[in-house]
């Protein structure tokens, strides 16, 4: 069994994150990545979240476990990130529930414990932290969407899709100039003996500043 893409799932994942978000002065592409987790029904969104960092694309995460009856987890450094994180969600959005957060200074050991990750999003601003968690994921076996926020920086730090992951397969990358560059990878289902669908799914994103519409394929 492979992840099934949703267009409809996806499109009320889009329009409810450009609500919540409508308020946030860096918007970071969340309703694109919201769409994408719930498009994909994922049903085990992790996300790896630093001090500092913008939180609107945590917040479309969020609205998209609600629609997909996910369980969320945000993976933070320290007690002072996890306080962040928790009150930006709460200031930035209504949300039904909070994520689930769980604080590690090295994120080794709590990714080899989140099995079946459906849905994973690491900031390339903190790359130690992102490449650790990349490496330690413990994908499911219908396979897995990943998406680097600062894309650019993880092209230029030397980090291999083909090596980087422990044995699992990256069938198909692709980066979008939105934000600093978003890079999605997509993990091949385990043990699938089929060659993966070459149907494109295709997302639209408007730039909240330009208003300019871009239309991508993933």
């Amino acid at each position: 069994m492979k992840l099934v893409w949703s267009p409809e799932t996806a499109s009320k994942a889009y329009l409810d994150t450009v609500k919540s978000c409508e308020n946030l002065e860096t918007p970071d592409a969340a309703e694109m990545i919201s769409a994408m987790a719930a498009g994909w029904n994922a049903k085990l969104i992790v996300e790896t979240w630093s001090y500092g960092d913008a939180i609107a694309s945590s917040v479309g995460l969020n609205v998209a476990s609600q629609h997909t009856n996910a369980k969320h987890i945000c993976i933070v450094q320290n007690t002072l990130s996890e306080s962040a994180y928790l009150q930006a969600i709460q200031e930035s959005s209504t949300p039904l529930s909070l994520p689930e957060t769980i604080i590690a200074e090295e994120p080794q050991s709590v990714m080899n414990e989140i099995q079946g990750i459906d849905f994973l999003v690491v900031d390339w601003g903190n790359k130690e932290f992102a490449a650790a968690a990349l490496r330690n994921a413990a994908f499911g076996s219908r396979g897995a969407v990943v998406v680097c926020r600062n894309g650019y920086s993880r092209s230029a730090s030397g980090f291999s899709w083909t090596r980087g992951l422990r044995d699992r397969r990256v069938v198909r990358t692709v980066i979008l100039p939105v934000t600093g560059g978003i890079e999605i990878a997509h993990v091949a289902a385990r043990n699938s003996g089929k060659s993966e669908s070459k149907k494109r799914r295709w997302i639209t994103h408007v730039d909240q500043r330009s208003g300019e519409e871009h239309v991508f394929s993933i």
